[in-house]
């Protein structure tokens, strides 16, 4: 199944609400949550007020991606919030393990993210226990950025990874997709897509709806 994840990193907040709501009616099915916290990666952006008021405020699954040192420390806050999907890093975990673990007691589901270098090879013996890989096509850490053009064999590599070994497990993909990319992370096999600037900037009924158009 594909689905649109927005990323609120990307959204006003002087108007989370009504562009969260103005997403939701137009159709997007998640919604992605950036946190940072500027030692994983250099900026710092939000925590857990911001999705305990929105989990109040939506249906849509809430798509939570730690860009944290040790994500462990916050896991179980995170689920207390109302998180439905909780994202680690392979790069930030000493006990990658240990945090699918915790994610999995809370009966939610469990994502692992790569940097765009990092091997595909850090999933091998994890990737059965896990229900999505988030691989991002960016350097995490600021918005705004461009597609690295590798990054799509990396997408593609996973596919085949996946199907080889007869999982279901989903490929989200974050950092630099519009309407000029969105065909070829679709293409390369990715099901979930994290857009921001291209859902938050302008009209966010209409932007949702032409991304979702676009993934039919």
């Amino acid at each position: 199944m594909k689905c649109l994840s927005p990323s609120i990193l990307a959204a006003d907040f002087t108007r989370l609400g009504e562009q969260v709501a103005a997403a939701e009616q137009a159709g997007a099915q998640y919604l992605h949550f950036d946190v940072m916290d500027g030692c994983f990666v250099p900026n710092i952006s939000f925590g857990m007020p911001v999705l305990d008021s929105l989990r109040k405020s939506t249906n849509l699954m809430l798509d939570v991606h730690l860009m944290i040192e040790e994500p462990v420390r916050y896991i179980r806050e995170i689920a207390d919030c109302g998180a439905d999907i909780i994202t680690v890093h392979a790069e930030a975990c000493t006990d990658l393990n240990h945090a699918v673990d915790m994610i999995k007691e809370r009966e939610l589901l469990a994502g692992i993210a790569l940097c765009p270098a990092t091997p595909l090879t850090e999933l091998a013996y994890i990737l059965p226990r896990v229900d999505m890989v988030l691989v991002m096509t960016v350097n995490p850490g600021l918005g705004g950025q461009k597609l690295i053009p590798y990054t799509l064999d990396k997408i593609r590599d996973l596919k085949a990874m996946i199907e080889s070994r007869g999982l279901k497990t989903d490929i989200e993909v974050d950092g630099g997709i519009n309407l000029e990319t969105l065909g070829q992370v679709l293409d390369a096999g990715a099901n979930i897509i994290v857009s921001g600037s291209a859902v938050f900037e302008g009209d966010v009924e209409e932007n949702t709806k032409r991304l979702l158009d676009m993934m039919k």
